[in-house]
């Protein structure tokens, strides 16, 4: 009997196409033979559809025309299981059972443990980090004050809320001022390298602030690295276990990766040698070498932190954490990880020989044990403290005030 995988994706964040690219493409790479797909689309204004007209990429150029072909829907728990329920129409009708589920999810409002807490909230078992790791790798500040306590180096930064920065901008700045121009300015829970500038003098900050508040109320600003080398590992795995994959490097001509680079440019990944990488797919247009050309030395502190960041950030499943190396002292910092990254990190896994149905398969399996094990836990504790409760007085008493 094959396994009902129900694929979550889409949602109301600025990530939303990305996310749509990134679940189409690995529903088509799971092993069809082994489990059943249902996909499961959250659209922008926040309703929940499934079909298997969803698996096609064509249909989200014209959502809003074939959307009637597809069916509104809710999670449930019953007795027996876990279900998507039709949620119009005279009768609630189950349209597709599901034994787990997997988020594909990126950005604020649904990767940073909003999906998490539903599905923890319902029971059902799920790929990925928690709501706690979740929440971790979607905000910058946190993050990082969470790196900096385990010891892992991460650039130097300031922080403030968009409201400090009307208020009192001078005391910001003066902040700023101290990291040295130029600096890197971000929106401190957004992906995709949206809302991000670099300010390379003093008067080119504010305009880079006001462009991240229209973003975010939380802003970051860090330090640029100089001889800058920007380089990514992911890393498969729980809190028992993890493994990393190849380590590849991002070549571009800004100053930082972004978001035209990642998605619109049209570049390719390549091995050494000057190779085409392969199975790439649509999500990696990023110009890329892998492996990074980088020093035995060198590469095993990247994996080694990322094992490190993997762990201290209570990730799990497939991550990708990026790292920033100044080139001249191979000095080597985390940017951040990605708890679910584009592709799910799968060109990086490719090199190292476990094709993309295989890490999808491994992904799958990990949440299962993950949840059996979870499950030998105590959740709950059986206590007769209702039954001795006397409260009644206080309720009148309470009824009559608010009366």
């Amino acid at each position: 009997m094959k396994i009902k995988v129900g694929v979550i994706f889409g949602g109301c964040t600025v990530e939303h196409e990305v996310s749509i690219i990134t679940a189409v493409q690995a529903m088509n790479y799971m092993d069809s033979e082994k489990y059943d797909i249902i996909p499961i689309y959250i659209s922008k204004d926040r309703i929940w559809y499934t079909g298997k007209m969803l698996m096609e990429m064509d249909v989200y150029k014209d959502f809003d025309s074939l959307k009637k072909y597809a069916k509104k829907v809710t999670l449930v728990r019953k007795k027996d299981g876990f279900f998507l329920q039709k949620t119009n129409g005279l009768f609630r009708r189950d349209v597709a059972q599901l034994d787990i589920v997997f988020p594909i999810v990126h950005g604020k409002g649904v990767e940073d443990g909003s999906i998490a807490g539903l599905l923890d909230s319902i029971g059902i078992p799920y790929v990925g980090s928690g709501i706690l790791g979740s929440a971790l790798g979607q905000d910058k500040v946190v993050q990082k004050q969470v790196l900096e306590n385990s010891g892992i180096q991460v650039p130097k930064y300031t922080w403030f809320y968009d409201t400090e920065y009307l208020s009192d901008s001078e005391t910001i700045l003066k902040a700023i001022k101290k990291l040295k121009y130029p600096v890197i300015v971000k929106p401190a829970n957004l992906g995709s390298s949206i809302g991000i500038s670099v300010a390379h003098a003093e008067q080119e900050i504010d305009d880079c602030i006001t462009n991240a508040i229209q973003y975010d109320s939380k802003i970051i600003v860090e330090e640029m690295i100089p001889n800058l080398m920007e380089v990514n590992c992911s890393v498969l795995g729980n809190y028992e276990h993890q493994e990393t994959s190849a380590i590849d490097e991002m070549l571009t001509d800004n100053d930082f990766l972004t978001y035209n680079d990642k998605y619109i440019s049209g570049g390719k990944g390549k091995l050494k040698g000057g190779k085409k990488q392969l199975g790439t797919g649509k999500m990696s247009t990023s110009d890329r070498i892998i492996p990074a050309r980088i020093s035995k030395e060198v590469e095993e502190t990247v994996r080694d932190m990322a094992i490190k960041t993997f762990k201290a950030m209570n990730l799990s499943g497939v991550a990708r954490i990026d790292f920033l190396i100044n080139k001249s002292t191979n000095e080597v910092y985390v940017n951040e990880p990605n708890t679910i990254p584009g592709s799910l990190a799968f060109y990086l896994w490719n090199y190292t020989g476990k094709e993309y149905k295989k890490l999808l398969d491994d992904m799958i399996t990990l949440a299962i044990k993950s949840y059996k094990n979870n499950a030998k836990k105590i959740s709950s504790f059986e206590s007769n403290i209702l039954s001795t409760f006397n409260g009644s007085k206080g309720l009148k008493g309470m009824k009559n005030k608010i009366g």
